[in-house]
C-alpha cells in the first residue's frame, strides 16, 4: 500500500495505532486531533486518502465532507464513528464518503478498505437535501456487527433501482428500514405508498395503485401473506410498468424461499421481488444493542413528555436476558408504560419484572395455550410473583396505584384501538364519562390514533 493518508481523531490511541499500522503498510500518515488542521492540509494539497471521525472537539466530520469534495474532488474519505445508528451510515453514504466503519472497527478491515480507497477514484458529490432532523427518532441503533452489516447494505441500496426485500420477524423494524431506503433516495419528493393483497383488488386495481405511487416507491407490506390470486395480479403488474415505473420494496416475516419451495409461492413472483435481500435480526440476536435502544427509547421519553426515567442496573440485566418475542416493538411499548408507571427516577427491576408480566403475548405464544386463563387468574400471577420478588420484605409504598396504572393503561389503549380512536365510542365501551377519559388520556400519555374501524 502506497500513499499518504490524513488521519483525524480525538482519541489519542486510535490515532496512534492508526499511525503504526498504516506506517508499517508502507503509507506515509500526518495524524490530527483537530478537524480545522486536517481542512487546512486538504486544502494545502496533501494526502491521497482522508480518515476522519466524526465528532471531533472543533467540528463534525460528516459536515467537512461537501468541503472537502469542493477543495479535492477525487479524495476518497473513510468515516469512523462510534455513532452507532443507521442515520451515520447513511449520512456518510450521502455525502459520497468512500466507507463507513462503526468503532469500534476490526484493524484488518480498515487496513483492507485503505487500500481499496487509493486505488479508486471517488465519485463526483450530489447534494443532501433530506431533512434529516425528522429521523432523529428511528429506533435503528445498534453496534452489533449485524446491525453495523445492515447499515451499509440500507446506504448501499438507497439509489439503486434494484428492488429489496425486507425480510425480520414482526417488530423488528421491517417497515422502518423501508421508509428509510425511501426517504434517503433520489426518490425522496415522490409517493411512497404501502399496499397489501387487498389494494389489488377489482378491475382497477393495478391501474390505481400504479397512479398512487408514480416514480415514487411501492411497498408490498407482507407479501408471504398474498394469496394465490393476488400473487398473480402483482405478477401482472410488474408486467406492465411502464418507464415511470415506481421502485419497489416487500416486506416479510415468512423466509420466501421456503414457501416457494413449498409452492406457496410464485416462483416467478419470487425472483422478480429478490433483487436485493435485507435480513433484519431479531433483538434476541442482538442483545448487546439493548442498553443503546432503552437508552434511546427513554431519552425519546424525556423529550417528549418531559419525564426522566433511568433503569437501575438490576433491571438492565432483566432487559438483556428477556427473550423479546415482540422485538424492538415491544421493548418500546414497555418502557413507554414504564415510563407513566414508575414512581421514582430510577427504574427497578421489581417494576420492569411486573410490566413484562403484564405484557401482551405474542400471537405466536398465544396459540400454545391450552385455555384462556381468567382475568383475575392472570392478575393473581402477577401479583403474588411481584410480591415474592421482595423476598420476605413489602415492596415500595403506593403499590395500590401503582397496580392500577399497569391495568388502566393497556385497559384504555385496547378500548381506543377496538373504536378506532373515537372517544365517544371509546368512553362508551368503558362506561366512564367522556370528559373523564380525556383526562386519563392525558394524564397516562396514551397516544390516540383516528382511523376507519371496521367491527
Amino acid at each position: 500500500m502506497d500513499g499518504t493518508i490524513l488521519v483525524a481523531d480525538d482519541d489519542r490511541t486510535i490515532r496512534t495505532v492508526l499511525t503504526q499500522a498504516l506506517t508499517r503498510a508502507g503509507c506515509k500518515v500526518h495524524a490530527t486531533s483537530s478537524l480545522m488542521t486536517l481542512m487546512r492540509w486538504v486544502e494545502e494539497g496533501k494526502g491521497d486518502l482522508v480518515i476522519s471521525d466524526v465528532m471531533m472537539p472543533d467540528g463534525n466530520g460528516l459536515e467537512a465532507l461537501p468541503q472537502i469534495a469542493r477543495l479535492r474532488p477525487g479524495l476518497p474519505v473513510i468515516v469512523i464513528s462510534a455513532q452507532n445508528t443507521i442515520m451515520t451510515a447513511i449520512q456518510a453514504a450521502e455525502a459520497e464518503a468512500f466507507d463507513y466503519l462503526p468503532k469500534p472497527f476490526d484493524l484488518p478491515d480498515l487496513m483492507r478498505r485503505s487500500a481499496r480507497a487509493l486505488e479508486v477514484k471517488r465519485r463526483i458529490p450530489r447534494p443532501a437535501t433530506t431533512p434529516r432532523e425528522a429521523f432523529d427518532d428511528l429506533p435503528l441503533v445498534g453496534k452489533t456487527a449485524s446491525m453495523q452489516a445492515l447499515y451499509r447494505l440500507v446506504a448501499r441500496v438507497m439509489n439503486a433501482d434494484l428492488p429489496v426485500m425486507v425480510l425480520g420477524e414482526s417488530g423488528t423494524g421491517k417497515s422502518l428500514i423501508a421508509r428509510a431506503i425511501h426517504d434517503f433516495s433520489d426518490r425522496r419528493s415522490q409517493p411512497y405508498v404501502v399496499i397489501h393483497a387487498s389494494d389489488l383488488a377489482g378491475v382497477d386495481g393495478i391501474g390505481s395503485v400504479l397512479a398512487k405511487a408514480k416514480g415514487g416507491t411501492l411497498v408490498l407490506d407482507e407479501v408471504s401473506d398474498y394469496d394465490d390470486e393476488s400473487q398473480a395480479k402483482l405478477a401482472r403488474m410488474l408486467d406492465v410498468m411502464g418507464e415511470h415505473a415506481p421502485r419497489i420494496l416487500a416486506t416479510s416475516q415468512n423466509n420466501l424461499s421456503a414457501r416457494m419451495e413449498a409452492g406457496k409461492f410464485r416462483a416467478d413472483l419470487y425472483y422478480r421481488l429478490g433483487g436485493v435481500t435485507i435480513d433484519v435480526p431479531p433483538l434476541r440476536e442482538r442483545v448487546e444493542d439493548i442498553p443503546l435502544l432503552a437508552e434511546h427509547f427513554l431519552a425519546k421519553g424525556e423529550r417528549e413528555n418531559g419525564v426522566q426515567r433511568r433503569l437501575s442496573p438490576e433491571a438492565l440485566q432483566l432487559l438483556r436476558g428477556h427473550t423479546w418475542p415482540g422485538n424492538v416493538r415491544q421493548l418500546e411499548n414497555i418502557l413507554r408504560r414504564l415510563l407513566v408507571t414508575a414512581t421514582e427516577p430510577e427504574i427497578t427491576r421489581e417494576e420492569l419484572e411486573f410490566a413484562l408480566g403484564s405484557a401482551p403475548v405474542s400471537p405466536s405464544h398465544r396459540a400454545n395455550s391450552t385455555e384462556i386463563e381468567k382475568l383475575s387468574t392472570s392478575v393473581l400471577r402477577h401479583l403474588q410473583r411481584y410480591f415474592d420478588l421482595h423476598a420476605g420484605q413489602l415492596p415500595p409504598a403506593g403499590v395500590y396505584d401503582r397496580i392500577l396504572r399497569e391495568i388502566e393503561v393497556p385497559m384504555i389503549e385496547i378500548a381506543l384501538d377496538a373504536t378506532g380512536g373515537n372517544q365517544a365510542k371509546c368512553a362508551d365501551l368503558l362506561g366512564i364519562n367522556r370528559n373523564t377519559l380525556r383526562k386519563k388520556i392525558t394524564d397516562l400519555d396514551i397516544q390516540v390514533t383516528r382511523r376507519r374501524k371496521l367491527m
